[in-house]
């Protein structure tokens, strides 16, 4: 089932009981709303103003996505205290982060992608990505052209895209389509300008693409390596890494013309329904949706978690910004 229906789906549920109860909590387009977690450290959803805390400029940031509440929250890096809560999002998904440290955040509903400095409260820019559902992105490092995948149009579930804006600021300078990808998910940039896509084609098989440096057209890559369905997708300084959602695994590929050779694979043991994660030197990111929490493996060894953060709703997407 593909991310925006489950948030159709949620949302027809949630609309179906408010006669009876009412419906306050939004709903996740990643999956169905899960209960809120009971722990004592229990992130609550934030519909206040956003807060940071004083020293956050000062740290290396992880901030994660939570489509359950509506916020994206911050932490230190890698000691996973809370710093601050970003609010005012309509289903906040994928992240990345350029070379200045600033976050960018794809809001699903609301068609827009939203720019933070590190350690801010508000927008410093909003990127408008009208008629489509935006959820994953990535950061051009030879360029800083910023490139946001589109699940699909807003309206009539069209098929999905990649808008490309220059120097990740002002409107889409290009719209570009892959024929055999109706759904788009995540996206990743290698270190020559390469854009990698996932995602599932019309009769829902997964899809994969390759946008060339200064192309204008996808080249589909076959990888020899099933995927039940489409996770995150990252250069991890080396090969290019692709997630199974499904299963909880990321897979390590070299891509040579239209063929990804498998060289090697990261189990996230314990973690489930892993959406974007976020590979940072020598450690993954996994938020895991099932689990309510954020867990951080060795890379690309994986096996247990080496940290978990708990008390979060249905966290989605994470992306490290480095303090200056």
């Amino acid at each position: 089932m593909r991310i925006s229906d489950l948030g159709r789906y949620a949302l027809c549920i949630c609309a179906a009981m408010v006669i009876l109860a009412g419906c306050g909590a939004s709903q996740s387009p990643i999956g169905a709303p899960g209960a809120m977690p009971q722990s004592a450290n229990a992130v609550r959803p934030d519909h206040g103003r956003s807060w940071m805390a004083p020293d956050a400029k000062k740290k290396d940031l992880l901030y994660v996505s939570d489509v359950g509440t509506d916020d994206v929250y911050v932490y230190s890096y890698p000691k996973g205290t809370l710093k601050g809560t970003l609010t005012g999002f309509t289903n906040p998904v994928g992240e990345c982060v350029d070379k200045t440290g600033d976050v960018f955040i794809t809001d699903f509903f609301s068609s827009n992608i939203l720019e933070f400095a590190h350690g801010g409260t508000s927008p410093i820019a909003t990127l408008s990505d009208p008629g489509y559902y935006p959820t994953g992105c990535s950061v051009d490092p030879t360029t800083g052209n910023l490139a946001v995948t589109n699940e699909e149009t807003a309206v009539g579930s069209g098929q999905g895209d990649v808008a490309i804006y220059k120097d990740a600021k002002g409107s889409p300078k290009a719209h570009y389509a892959d024929p055999h990808i109706y759904y788009m998910y995540f996206c990743g940039y290698d270190n020559a300008g390469n854009l990698f896509v996932d995602g599932q084609t019309s009769d829902s098989a997964f899809g994969f693409g390759k946008l060339p440096s200064g192309g204008s057209s996808f080249t589909n890559i076959t990888l020899n390596q099933s995927i039940a369905y489409p996770g995150g997708v990252q250069w991890d300084g080396k090969n290019t890494a692709v997630g199974d959602e499904q299963t909880g695994v990321i897979y390590e590929f070299t891509i040579k013309r239209k063929k990804g050779t498998k060289v090697g694979s990261t189990p996230l043991v314990g973690a489930s329904a892993v959406y974007q994660f976020w590979i940072q030197g020598a450690k993954v990111v996994a938020p895991s949706e099932d689990t309510q929490s954020v867990m951080i493996y060795n890379y690309p060894a994986g096996g247990s978690a080496t940290k978990t953060i708990t008390g979060l709703d249905s966290p989605a997407g994470a992306t490290v910004s480095r303090a200056k």
